[in-house]
């Protein structure tokens, strides 16, 4: 695990949905800063942290539809990195959707802008 590798899957499982989905974009948010620097082995590691914290998040979700949703994800943000070129638009949109998971979370849309 590259950027987290001192967090487990049980320390990470006592934060909630809410906590983990804000913490994932937290490093999106991160990488979109990366990109609009055009800074590429940033925006790897970004997207490997990133890859990390949604796996950590697929291991303790037990709600079914959530899980599918993050799998989907995951998929984009796989894709995202393995594009040889930046593509800033479709990461701002999967951090507006990670964004949009939970209540909690989706009011943070409008304060970044997406």
């Amino acid at each position: 695990m590259s950027g987290h590798s001192s967090l487990s899957p049980e320390r990470w499982a006592r934060f909630s949905s809410e906590q983990q989905i804000l913490m994932i974009a937290n490093e999106m948010e991160r990488g979109r800063a990366d990109l609009r620097a055009d800074r590429g082995a940033a925006r790897r590691l970004c997207y490997a942290r990133v890859l990390d914290l949604v796996d950590l998040t697929l291991q303790g979700q037990p709600t079914p539809g959530m899980r599918r949703e993050l799998l989907h994800w995951r998929g984009v943000i796989a894709g995202l990195d393995a594009a040889p070129d930046a593509d800033k638009s479709t990461h701002e949109l999967a951090l507006r959707v990670l964004l949009e998971l939970t209540g909690g979370s989706a009011a943070q849309v409008p304060l970044l802008g997406l």
